[in-house]
């Protein structure tokens, strides 16, 4: 499939992005890299966090050494500040971390990786109520608007935020998200949430579309769904592909992740067809319930006591 079957979604900021991305949370072999390139995906997700950084530069310096890509501004790269960078005085040197990581002097999207901040001293998700100190929004929102400004992000954004947090930062900002990444599948389709985000300008992005069935946190809610199985027996399609053009039609990108080189092609098949209205709306009744609700950082003593408080009351 030639590259430029996939649609761009172009953001607040005035940058265009690729309709689906590939995600590097779960680390995938370089080989898996080369070959999404090859078949189309220009548009990869990755994250201090997911420790794939240098792998994803090595990714795309191969790509450009082989031509699979002519330069670099063909490729669309996101990266994520982690949450003990989320300091306003971090920010910069976070990110030139990343930018140095990648081999790359832009990213096309940077976003903060969740609403919470640990110490400095904290490594992993090793931390305690104590490690977690509320996060300052406006000052942390401030330095991501100065590395835009700098030009070493193109656009700027949040993931993990409900409409309440969105809220605090907006209060004082002066670039507004491009792009809130979130968890949204036919399990859990974020319906109040798009709409807020929908009316502030923001484009929502959907990591786990397919209810991560295969990490040990997921669920199979999605791709065991008789719903979802009979549509894509009737189309001729797969149960991923199904979901993937449902999330499309509701304006969203997807963030997908698979080493299959023949299910990372039909994962980018999904622009030349539609869903109807009556299957899209049979998709829409499925029961509702989030995947990955965050525990870890719920508290007595942290600024998260209750899931209700991190989610913004959507849980």
């Amino acid at each position: 499939m030639a590259a430029n079957s996939v649609p761009d979604v172009v953001l607040n900021s005035g940058e265009k992005m690729p309709a689906i991305g590939y995600g590097t949370g779960t680390p995938p072999p370089l080989t898996a890299l080369i070959d999404a390139i090859e078949i189309g995906y220009r548009h990869f997700d990755t994250a201090s966090f997911y420790n794939t950084e240098e792998l994803l530069g090595q990714a795309v310096s191969k790509a450009l050494e082989e031509g699979l890509v002519k330069n670099r501004d063909e490729l669309f790269i996101t990266s994520k500040l982690w949450c003990t960078d989320a300091h306003h005085d971090l920010v910069l040197p976070a990110l030139e971390t990343t930018l140095k990581k990648l081999g790359l002097e832009y990213v096309d999207l940077y976003l903060i990786h969740w609403p919470v901040r640990f110490k400095q001293d904290v490594v992993g998700l090793n931390f305690t109520g104590e490690d977690m100190i509320p996060i300052d929004i406006k000052g942390v929102w401030e330095a991501m608007e100065e590395v835009h400004r700098l030009g070493l992000a193109k656009s700027i954004g949040v993931s993990n935020f409900g409409a309440k947090k969105l809220s605090i930062l907006l209060e004082n900002a002066k670039i507004t998200p491009a792009v809130n990444q979130v968890e949204m599948n036919p399990s859990w389709n974020q319906g109040k949430l798009r709409e807020f985000c929908k009316q502030k300008g923001i484009h929502v992005g959907a990591w786990s579309p397919l209810g991560a069935y295969k990490d040990p946190w997921g669920s199979a809610a999605v791709m065991d769904n008789p719903i979802l199985h009979k549509i894509a027996e009737a189309k001729n399609k797969s149960v991923p592909q199904i979901v993937l053009r449902w999330i499309y039609q509701h304006g969203v990108t997807a963030i997908v992740k698979s080493f299959n080189k023949e299910r990372m092609k039909q994962n980018i098949e999904i622009f030349d067809w539609e869903l109807t209205q009556e299957e899209s709306d049979k998709i829409n009744q499925i029961s509702q319930m989030r995947t990955l609700k965050a525990e870890m950082f719920i508290h007595e003593n942290g600024p998260y006591k209750s899931l209700e408080e991190l989610w913004d009351g959507d849980v």
